[in-house]
């Protein structure tokens, strides 16, 4: 019993010291995003941060630094996104209701966003489990876990950002 404790505190305590000398920011990610106006270039930018994080944070080249950092960045594009599907919500339900003014028969846009990220974030998850499946159980499975759910949400952002009602 007394290993099983032992263990425990120093895998915590090395997972807690991983996690304050973490260096992440998100100034790449932003930076390239000023930069590139279409979606195209602006699906390039995802990922930077993450990988400068794990080049300036000691160990960031481990599976636990990586997951930090990769994790991190799947933070910021989370957030730009739960963000941004706020923003074209509101905007949908006003056009909405524009059209339903005019008596206008146009199907609605606000519960078709609503479905659409419904099914995408289904989708999301469905392709990232696969991702990890494919590591049969190892270490890369976290890596690639984060990596497929950074990526994913980033393009998903970018992709409503662009949209018609998301500017």
């Amino acid at each position: 019993m007394k290993i099983g404790v032992t263990l425990a505190v120093l895998v915590l305590g090395a997972t807690t010291a991983s996690a304050q000398d973490l260096k992440y920011s998100n100034a790449a990610s932003d930076n390239c995003l000023v930069q590139s106006g279409s979606f195209d270039a602006q699906k390039t930018c995802i990922g930077l941060s993450a990988s400068a994080c794990m080049d300036a944070t000691p160990d960031g080249s481990t599976t636990i630094g990586m997951m930090q950092c990769l994790d991190s960045e799947r933070d910021y594009w989370d957030a730009r996104l739960n963000q941004v599907y706020k923003r074209v919500r509101s905007e949908a339900k006003a056009q909405d209701a524009e059209l339903a003014e005019i008596g206008s028969s146009a199907p609605k846009t606000a519960p078709a966003l609503r479905d659409m990220q419904r099914a995408w974030i289904t989708y999301r998850d469905a392709t990232c489990d696969f991702e990890q499946s494919q590591w049969g159980g190892g270490s890369g499975g976290g890596p690639a876990v984060l990596s497929c759910l950074l990526q994913m949400t980033g393009e998903q952002a970018i992709y409503l950002e662009h949209s018609g009602l998301g500017g």
